[in-house]
């Protein structure tokens, strides 16, 4: 939902500068474990790599050793991030330092001021609203869940995550298209990624990229071949009665 908030500049520099933090905090919990385990697990699999960071078992007890594990989770995670890796492993640790962080309010999904005045107009006019995101269904949830305008979870009509499928393929748009009993043609689809545009575009979708301070720069010839908005009030709809 980079269109709706700005993820890159909150959620996931908090992730960098928390995590070791959390882990020492959680680290003798179940959940903490398991996440430690597929990101250990991750870690096998990416040993190949450049730059990977080995993530060591615990071998005995001790401050020094759990510091020294610690650490090597702690790098390993700024090492995936660094790649804008989106591994199940980094996922789902984001997740549930983000459901802490929101839980505790030291996080709230800033919301651009023009998104629910928007929004309710467009389902006042009989129109549905979902989220597409990379970020997981429960981040999202987590997200809107606690916002800067409080919780405006009711405002969508359904969540979407890469479950569905990358959202630089097209095969994605027409399986959530399917997925809400929707012609592919009467989708509006809001990014400010000009490659997922571009595959929403090929599965015939409607497009609009929006404008928000802190997204990438687009290209001349993006500039001119795409419908842009930087603010919601932007858009005319047609009402869907």
């Amino acid at each position: 939902p980079v269109s709706l908030v700005s993820c890159q500049e909150t959620l996931f520099p908090y992730i960098k500068d928390n995590v070791k933090e959390y882990l020492r905090a959680h680290w003798e919990e179940e959940e903490c474990q398991q996440d430690v385990g597929l990101l250990r697990k991750q870690a096998q699999e990416d040993s190949s790599l450049a730059g990977a960071v080995p993530i060591p078992l615990e071998s005995g007890s001790g401050e020094e050793e759990l510091e020294r594990v610690i650490q090597a989770v702690v790098d390993n995670v700024h090492w995936q991030m660094a790649l804008d890796r989106k591994t199940t492993a980094l996922k789902q640790l984001q997740g549930h330092m983000w459901r802490a962080a929101y839980a505790t309010g030291h996080v709230k999904g800033e919301v651009f001021e023009d998104v629910v005045p928007s929004i309710r107009k467009w389902r006042e006019a009989g129109m549905k609203v979902y989220i597409y995101s990379s970020g997981s269904i429960e981040a999202q949830k987590l997200l809107f869940g606690y916002s800067t305008e409080g919780d405006i979870l009711e405002l969508f009509d359904g969540h979407f995550d890469t479950k569905i499928g990358p959202k630089v393929e097209s095969e994605s748009y027409r399986r959530i298209a399917a997925s809400i009993g929707c012609a592919t043609n009467n989708i509006l689809f809001l990014t400010d990624v000009p490659r997922e545009a571009n595959a929403a575009e090929e599965a015939d979708t409607h497009v609009a990229v929006v404008i928000r301070p802190g997204n990438a720069g687009l290209t001349d010839d993006e500039k001119s071949y795409y419908s842009l908005i930087s603010s919601f009030t932007e858009l005319f709809l047609p009402s869907s009665s």
